[in-house]
């Protein structure tokens, strides 16, 4: 039994019952299965139905020709691919120089010898498993070439971001220590001062005119009040940019090998923090409003810089689509929202909800979102890696789910799960 031919048939197309029945023995002689069609369209709705792995084509035929047969075969995106021998008595070199000109592989000379018919069929289907073959291993290692870009990019992503954020954090460390540091002698100073210009008030009532006078310009009393509510505000002023550099911090915290425990809640509002500006209102657009609605979450083993990238480019699409949907004109009624929803599930698995009532995606883009440079967004402003690398972090790394729902004009919501333990 001939193992060349694992799958599939081989469609003989010939009018003549003598060449067919010829040509039938030898193919079943090696136990190959085949149909048959006695006409060019027969054999053209044959092959669009269910597609041979090979096929034998008569050249002379009633209806349309072989010639026209291959053409039209070779037309169909379903049926380009399929090799086509001509079988035929035509034996001169214009007849073959066209069917080659219409994509055949090969022409059998009739009258037919079993032999060569046999040898020639098994070369073409091999030849036809080996393309097969390398066309899915091109395919195969075309995916590992972009899984391992996507993996590349979002470690250099993640390294180059932590350590802009890091340094940052650094360097707001040492001043913002320094004011902080000093705020409570400075208020303890000034204080004294104004007691001690009060003594002074008290022992010496009578000042002198120039005394009195620059007391009247200055407006002491007004000055002395002004001064404590100056360094409160300088006080309320630094625990903001610490709370912010700890947020920064923890945005960009490095991973261990192993997942640790994390406050999901925590690294959402340092990337909330951190996106502040783009919240606030830009020209025609208001200001976002953030609807957080925290469940109870539990500490979650994940790869919390990692996550905080998740977040963040979520919540930046977001961002971006309220800002295109007030380019068209589409917020006009609405107040622009993200609301972000956690919760436990009954499978026991971390669930985030980032909603946004934006432009929305059309659902004949949605099936793509997770794709390798695949974008939505204008020439320059999307690599098409931030949804695919935040799917690979959650899907690969943390052995959850990341699905989308979107309906244009109102707005979409990615739903992430990871479990819990």
């Amino acid at each position: 039994m001939n193992q060349v031919l694992t799958k599939g048939f081989i469609l003989i197309v010939d009018d003549n019952p003598t060449n067919l029945s010829v040509l039938s023995e030898a193919l079943a002689g090696e136990g190959w299965r085949f149909r048959v069609a006695v006409d060019g369209e027969s054999a053209i709705a044959q092959a669009e139905r269910n597609q041979p792995e090979l096929i034998l084509l008569d050249v002379q035929m009633p209806g349309i020709d072989g010639f026209e047969t291959c053409r039209r075969l070779k037309a169909n995106p379903v049926t380009q691919n399929i090799p086509i021998i001509f079988t035929t008595a035509l034996a001169d070199t214009e007849s073959k120089i066209h069917g080659f000109s219409l994509g055949a592989v090969d022409y059998i000379p009739k009258p037919f010898a079993q032999a060569e018919v046999i040898a020639r069929v098994r070369v073409h289907l091999q030849l036809q498993q080996l393309t097969q073959s390398l066309e899915e291993q091109v395919r195969d290692r075309t995916t590992a070439l972009q899984k391992a870009q996507v993996q590349l990019v979002q470690q250099e992503k993640l390294s180059t971001l932590g350590e802009l954020i890091a340094g940052i954090a650094h360097e707001m460390n040492n001043p913002i220590g320094f004011i902080v540091n000093n705020i409570p002698p400075l208020q303890e100073y000034i204080a004294d001062i104004t007691k001690l210009l009060q003594l002074y008030e008290q022992e010496y009532p009578v000042p002198t005119a120039t005394i009195t006078t620059f007391i009247h310009n200055l407006d002491l009393p007004f000055v002395l009040e002004d001064l404590e509510k100056i360094v409160s505000s300088i006080e309320v002023g630094s625990e903001r940019i610490q709370h912010l550099s700890t947020s920064l911090r923890s945005f960009s915290r490095s991973d261990s090998d192993t997942k640790l425990p994390a406050d999901l809640h925590t690294g959402m509002d340092s990337t909330l923090l951190i996106l502040q500006h783009r919240l606030k209102p830009n020209g025609d657009r208001p200001a976002i409003e953030v609807i957080r609605a925290y469940g109870k979450l539990p500490h979650v083993p994940c790869y919390i810089g990692e996550m905080n990238q998740v977040f963040m480019n979520l919540l930046a699409n977001a961002v971006d689509a309220l800002d295109e949907a007030i380019i068209q004109g589409k917020m006009s009624d609405r107040i622009p929202q993200i609301q972000i929803t956690t919760d436990v599930n009954s499978q026991q698995m971390a669930v985030i909800k980032i909603a946004d009532n934006g432009i929305g995606i059309p659902e004949r883009l949605k099936q793509r979102l997770f794709e390798p440079l695949f974008t939505t967004k204008p020439v320059g402003k999307g690599t098409g890696l931030g949804l695919s690398i935040a799917h690979q972090i959650i899907v690969e790394k943390h052995n959850g789910t990341m699905e989308v729902n979107s309906q244009p004009g109102i707005g979409t919501e990615f739903t992430i799960a990871i479990p819990i333990s």
